[in-house]
């Protein structure tokens, strides 16, 4: 259901959403932290800081393919963002020294 909320907000209410992913990917709980980020895309849209969480779900989950897709989104959006900058680096020294196994799970 989406019902009309005022901008400032759905504004929160898609802060909180990301907020809560990202605690489910501290949990492991990666099923969990999908269906936040989703719920908070469509609250919000998909911005930087959801792109850059993602992108960190995603390199967790050791799904390097798609945490550098999202990184390089959540940086085409804002180059400057040196969050973004630290966590592409970070994935480039994961694909270099960190083996994975096949099924891309930790």
């Amino acid at each position: 259901m989406d019902f009309p909320v005022e901008f400032p907000v759905r504004r929160e209410i898609h802060r909180l959403g990301s907020g809560l992913a990202a605690s489910y990917d501290k949990l492991r709980r990666f099923d969990l932290a999908d269906q936040a980020y989703a719920q908070a895309i469509r609250l919000g849209g998909e911005t930087v800081q959801i792109l850059n969480d993602q992108g960190y779900s995603y390199m967790l989950r050791g799904n390097l393919n798609a945490a550098r897709r999202k990184f390089e989104k959540a940086y085409s959006l804002d180059p400057g963002n040196p969050v973004i900058a630290n966590n592409l680096e970070l994935l480039n020294g994961s694909r270099r020294f960190i083996e994975r196994p096949p099924n891309n799970q930790p």
